[in-house]
């Protein structure tokens, strides 16, 4: 239990209908009677029920603004300590006075997520259920606040504790068979190597829904790629739905990339506009060409733009063959002009990709050609509540999963028994960091540094 007491605003700054600062610890009751004041029953304040007043100035001995006061006793709080919630009208200057006379009564000014903090440490939750809180207030779409609000439940927590609890039962029949090899508890090698490929696929399983964590949280990277002028810039505006790149008839109007977020029903996308991918002469425009390159290997994906409008060119089949290993749509833009380009030959030869037509100018197909990113790019998942939405999660998950692997792997080579344990019970601190019930100061100082402050 921590000893001091904080405080801070936990509403959103700026000019609101109401505003809310919130204290928790020890002495929060205490604190908060020296700037609150009842209307009746002075002195006297029930627990959980609001409590009508006026806020005071100790030092220039006023009342400044009219209130509510409800107080919590601990355990039964969010923080597990005594929290008191002061209600009044939303006005930054009212409430940065009711902090300020706050920390003049003793009270701290918390640091970002220091309630949440102060819950996980006094085991009200765990790390995962405190991201989920974070997650749910910083939510992008209604499905990931509905999938952090399951999380938060405790769904994902039970999911991993399960593992752990398969993982212990595993190696304590191990252990058992090799120190009592005469009491008939042995376990065959069959039996380890079953069970060692069931749990491997269910922490395998949790590691390939970060793909669509992802595409829910901070977005699938897609990079628009195509020679010089064949619509890029405009496909890009034209997705986004505002003039975002400068688009102009002459090639090589695009000479560094752009970035911006597309939402598509529940996803997000960073679409990437580039310079295009061919020769050029401007020393400006080739460092534009190689860091495209760059970004269009590192991208999650490719909308790879083929100008209709003129015949194919071998550079066209160079960019084809180029992501050929990366997921990657195929559009024909420019299907408002006279099309010069064989299509059918071009779609012949790459089976392999999605394609469609489309008028990146005109609009023609852009509502199919969303259909077709979500289909391609967004994972299908059957339960929310076995989604990952943290890279950190996945490490974590990625080095258990290797550890499962090299011990199926030993095993299954015909090492002793003991040897298989050694990489199995390498799994438990790495699940403990996955809850937190191993703490890493590093990545707890980094996990509640992103909350807002008053959470």
């Amino acid at each position: 239990m921590v000893e001091d007491t904080i405080i801070a605003i936990s509403t959103p700054i700026g000019y609101s209908g109401l505003g809310v600062v919130r204290l928790s610890g020890k002495r929060s009751l205490h604190i908060a009677k020296k700037i609150f004041k009842p209307n009746k029953d002075k002195g006297k304040i029930p627990t959980r029920s609001p409590v009508l007043g006026n806020l005071y100035d100790f030092e220039h001995k006023e009342f400044f603004e009219e209130a509510y006061l409800t107080f919590f006793p601990e355990p039964n709080t969010y923080t597990r300590e005594d929290i008191v919630e002061i209600s009044c009208h939303g006005s930054p200057v009212i409430l940065e006075e009711v902090v300020r006379l706050g920390v003049k009564s003793g009270a701290r000014h918390a640091n970002p997520g220091e309630f949440t903090l102060r819950a996980y440490l006094n085991g009200r939750i765990d790390i995962i259920q405190a991201e989920a809180i974070n997650d749910i207030i910083k939510a992008s779409s209604l499905k990931q606040a509905k999938i952090s609000f399951k999380q938060l439940d405790g769904i994902l927590s039970k999911k991993i504790l399960s593992l752990r609890n398969q993982i212990v039962h595993l190696l304590s029949q191990i252990e058992a068979s090799i120190e009592f090899p005469d009491e008939r508890l042995r376990i065959s090698r069959n039996k380890i190597v079953k069970t060692m490929k069931n749990i491997s696929h269910t922490v395998k399983r949790l590691i390939e829904s970060y793909d669509l964590g992802k595409t829910l949280t901070e977005g699938l990277i897609l990079a628009i790629i195509g020679r010089a002028n064949v619509g890029k810039s405009t496909l890009f505006n034209s997705l986004l739905k505002k003039d975002r790149a400068i688009v102009t008839p002459y090639p090589g109007t695009t000479r560094d990339y752009l970035r911006e977020k597309m939402k598509t029903k529940d996803s997000i996308f960073t679409l990437i506009d580039m310079a295009g991918i061919e020769n050029a002469v401007h020393p400006v425009e080739k460092e534009g060409i190689r860091r495209g390159k760059k970004l269009a290997y590192e991208a999650d994906g490719i909308l790879l733009l083929l100008d209709a409008s003129q015949k194919e060119s071998h550079e066209d089949y160079k960019l084809i063959e180029k992501f050929r290993n990366k997921k990657t749509i195929l559009l024909f833009n420019k299907n408002d002009l006279p099309q010069k380009m064989n299509i059918e030959k071009i779609r012949k030869i790459e089976r392999n990709f999605p394609s469609l037509k489309i008028s990146a100018l005109k609009g023609t197909n852009l509502g199919k050609l969303k259909v077709m990113i979500h289909e391609l790019f967004v994972p299908a998942q059957e339960q929310d509540e076995g989604i990952i939405l943290h890279l950190r999660q996945k490490l974590l998950l990625e080095d258990i999963l290797a550890c499962l692997v090299e011990g199926k792997h030993l095993i299954g080579e015909g090492y002793p028994e003991e040897i298989c344990a050694e990489e199995i019970r390498k799994t438990i601190p790495l699940i403990g960091q996955l809850t937190g019930d191993i703490r890493v100061d590093e990545i707890i100082e980094n996990i509640f540094s992103r909350f807002c402050i008053g959470k």
